[in-house]
């Protein structure tokens, strides 16, 4: 029975993997992009500048590669836990910064799904990108997750 689910631990972290890539895409490509009604990165720079984080044009260019690309990047298996490093950071400053004062659930913009997504990262970060992965396809891991 162990043996069995042994193989699904594995399948746990792809599916983990990629769907905080697939949501880290999305969610860079409005701000990097100014996709899907995002406000690109002249937004994020305003939205930074108002909550006081300076200066604000360069920090909302790391953010906002740091969510498309890292999201493509941990989607691939590809640097994995560098970008999932840089998720948690950008989960931690984005709950701290924006979220925490409007209480924990997520309809009220609290820190509810940020928090979500930073433990997804966290646990990415932890676990490795897995066995199906350019990472370890390319030796980058050498143990399979």
């Amino acid at each position: 029975m162990a043996q069995r689910l042994e193989g699904l631990g594995r399948l746990a972290v792809l599916i983990l993997r990629l769907y905080l890539g697939f949501v880290f895409v999305m969610h860079g490509s409005q701000k990097l992009l100014g996709a899907f009604g995002g406000a690109g990165v002249s937004g994020v720079a305003s939205m930074l500048a108002k909550l006081g984080i300076e200066p604000s044009v360069p920090f909302a260019w790391v953010l906002s590669i740091t969510e498309f690309v890292g999201g493509i990047c941990i989607f691939l298996g590809f640097l994995t836990r560098f970008w999932a490093a840089g998720l948690v950071i950008d989960m931690s400053v984005a709950i701290i910064k924006v979220h925490f004062v409007n209480g924990f659930f997520w309809g009220k913009s609290g820190f509810e799904f940020p928090m979500t997504l930073g433990v997804v990262a966290l646990t990415i970060l932890l676990t490795g990108p897995g066995a199906v992965s350019v990472d370890h396809a390319t030796g980058i891991e050498k143990r399979a997750t």
